[in-house]
């Protein structure tokens, strides 16, 4: 038995006075740059039965902290992105992306080449339960600081800090957090893009709010109750929670495109008809039932089928009951009243070909049914609940366990199922599109674009962001060599292309044609690394330096970056997409980049002169980009930005 410790202070009549408070006017407590606090007009209002005159009221959302979050946003960043060839796979040829670092940073350097460009955004962040973390963005800190902040942590940067419930900032720090992402996030979507954001109870309805503010109310598409523990959780006091929440967002309602779910096999097999050309069909009434089902709620829709009683060929539809040897079939109800059918008038006459006379006999009438095809069958609309197996959380470390991890490796990851059915909703078969992930834990969304290109489902490639969050040296994942979270993302990425195309191998074995098997999938990824610019400081900075330091500064490149970084930072700045295919080749003995055939030669290689600026002409680029000192001469400078307007006039020529 513990013994309880004596306080050795005296009372704080203050926090006790707000105890008191809070329990009689829990509305009243707020949250204030210090802590939380106690909102004084709300108190007089309470203790008052004329309204009290204070702040002016407003709709609107508000903590400590906002103001900052924007300014947090819309702050510029000299930081780049360093390749690291070692951790990718078919670096040159891959569309994938791997980023490690800051996600609010990255979103930041991100944002001129694929402004507009991404079609869907899955995001499964901090959830703000008390136990884990949250990002403390903070940009004043002095120069020795900030050379800390490329993405790692230690322990005198911290980039990710606890958020316990206990903290007068609990939810102020949370939104702080999220703001400034979602905002530069939202200029990633395309017109028709949407942003799907998985959360539970603690923050789904401040996440509501500040999404509502940053993409628009009015571009709410939906909210999904995802149930993830259908037996819910034991530990809850008085209900088990048994879902989270999936938010979907758009970027323009009016140009949203989503998609939904192909038919599971219980549908498909509903198909039991075959028609003459060998299609498969269905057969509905095509009498209305349910709701709003007679004659009167709808009588424009109520006519006539006439058809040759022998074929049982539709001959006519009509508004109008005619005299005839024809068969008569109109809509009647159960109890032998007028019924209506489910299409309108114009929409039978014009599909004619689609329907069929059947006679019911547990009825004792004729119906006219639709043969409703499976080839052309529109997706099932996504509901507002998802209680599939597949969402079950406990799918997510079974899934991680079948690409050979350890169960303990990683905590809580999600299930496949669900990031599938994201990219299902977010993005259109057929359509090449970009998926990105900025809070990417495991690099589920990875997977699960991999399985759905491998089925044959979606044209896709995927951007992930993860923080190399730092492993405990008591867990799993740090025993078996984990040191942060991005191995774990960058391992279950090779694990799970292994295993795909591993099980392509097998069915095209089993379905003899091996021999003609070929995989053309893109199973790799480019591993980037946030880092501090590739430029001297004195590029960015040149009035803090007095003119012999300058003297130092012979180059304007830091010595340790090699032409890789290098271009990855002039792909960026020139707003071109570091997916882009990149070949290299040797030109008058000289290292060329072509990125994307002739959208961009970059060469960093000293001593170019004139007769390689001919070599190059020759080839049209679009553009090229050169170091600054890399001419053999001041002249050569001149003389090779004369000849390449001469003998390529659409090539723009930039130097760094």
């Amino acid at each position: 038995m513990s013994i309880d410790k004596l306080d050795l202070q005296s009372p704080d009549l203050v926090n006790e006075n707000f105890k008191k408070l809070a329990a009689l006017f829990p509305n009243c407590v707020t949250e204030s740059a210090e802590g939380k606090a106690i909102d004084f007009d709300l108190l007089k209002q309470e203790l008052s039965h004329a309204v009290i005159e204070g702040n002016r009221e407003r709709y609107r959302l508000e903590w400590p902290g906002k103001r900052e979050a924007i300014v947090t946003a819309n702050l510029p960043t000299t930081k780049t992105l360093r390749p690291v060839r070692e951790d990718s796979v078919d670096f040159d040829n891959t569309e994938n992306l791997y980023i490690e670092g800051d996600n609010l940073e990255v979103l930041k350097i991100l944002q001129e080449s694929y402004f507009g460009k991404i079609k869907m955004i899955y995001i499964d962040p901090p959830y703000n339960t008390g136990n884990d973390f949250v990002y403390r963005d903070n940009f004043t800190g002095d120069k020795d600081e900030e050379l800390f902040e490329s993405g790692q942590i230690d322990e005198y940067n911290r980039r990710l800090v606890a958020n316990p419930e206990a903290s007068g900032r609990y939810h102020s720090d949370w939104l702080s957090m999220m703001y400034p992402r979602l905002k530069l996030a939202r200029n990633l979507l395309t017109e028709d893009g949407v942003i799907f954001i998985s959360i539970d109870d603690n923050e789904a309805h401040n996440l509501r709010k500040i999404c509502d503010e940053v993409f628009g109310e009015g571009n709410l598409l939906g909210v999904i109750a995802n149930v993830n523990n259908p037996k819910g959780r034991s530990d809850d006091a008085f209900i088990a929670t048994a879902h989270e929440y999936v938010a979907v967002y758009s970027r323009d309602i009016s140009k949203a495109s989503v998609y939904g779910f192909e038919p599971e096999d219980k549908v498909i097999k509903r198909y039991n008809k075959t028609d003459c050309s060998g299609l498969k069909y269905r057969e509905i009434d095509l009498r209305k039932t349910g709701d709003a089902d007679k004659r009167s709620d709808r009588p424009d829709m109520f006519y006539y089928f006439y058809a040759d009683p022998n074929s049982l060929e539709i001959i006519e539809v009509s508004k109008e009951k005619r005299a005839n040897d024809l068969l008569e079939i109109i809509p009647v109800k159960d109890d032998g009243s007028d019924g209506r059918w489910r299409w309108g008038f114009l929409t039978a006459k014009e599909n004619l070909v689609d329907l069929l006379v059947k006679y019911m006999p547990n009825r004792e009438i004729w119906g006219v049914f639709e043969k409703d095809y499976l080839d052309g069958r529109p997706p099932l609309k996504s509901t507002s609940a998802w209680t599939h197996k597949d969402v079950n959380s406990e799918r997510g470390s079974e899934q991680m366990v079948d690409l050979g991890f350890d169960k303990e490796t990683f905590s809580r990851p999600k299930p496949l199922g669900t990031l599938r059915r994201t990219i299902e909703v977010g993005t259109i078969p057929k359509e090449k599109s970009i998926v990105l992930d900025f809070f990417s834990g495991s690099a589920g969304i990875a997977h699960a674009v991999f399985e759905l290109v491998g089925d044959a489902k979606r044209d896709l490639s995927f951007i992930l962001v993860q923080l190399p969050e730092q492993t405990d040296e008591k867990s799993e994942a740090y025993k078996v060599g984990y040191e942060n979270i991005c191995e774990i993302g960058k391992e279950r990425i090779r694990r799970a292309a292994n295993k795909i195309k591993e099980e392509k191998r097998a069915i095209a074995k089993q379905e003899g044609m091996f021999a003609d098997f070929e995989d053309t999938q893109d199973y790799g990824f480019r591993v980037y690394r946030l880092a501090d610019s590739n430029m001297q400081d004195v590029y960015y900075r040149p009035q803090d330096y007095k003119q012999e330091a300058l003297d130092l500064f012979s180059d304007n490149i830091k010595p340790d970056r090699s032409p890789d970084d290098l271009l990855a930072q002039v792909m960026l700045d020139w707003g071109l997409p570091l997916s882009y295919k990149i070949e290299q080749s040797t030109i008058n003995g000289k290292q060329v980049f072509k990125v994307a055939q002739d959208s961009l030669f970059a060469c960093f290689d000293k001593g170019i002169d004139e007769a390689f600026a001919k070599e190059i002409a020759k080839e049209k680029p679009l553009r090229i980009v050169f170091r600054d000192n890399g001419f053999a001469s001041d002249t050569a400078k001149t003389n090779v930005q004369q000849l390449l307007k001469q003998l390529s006039p659409e090539t723009e020529m930039k130097v760094i």
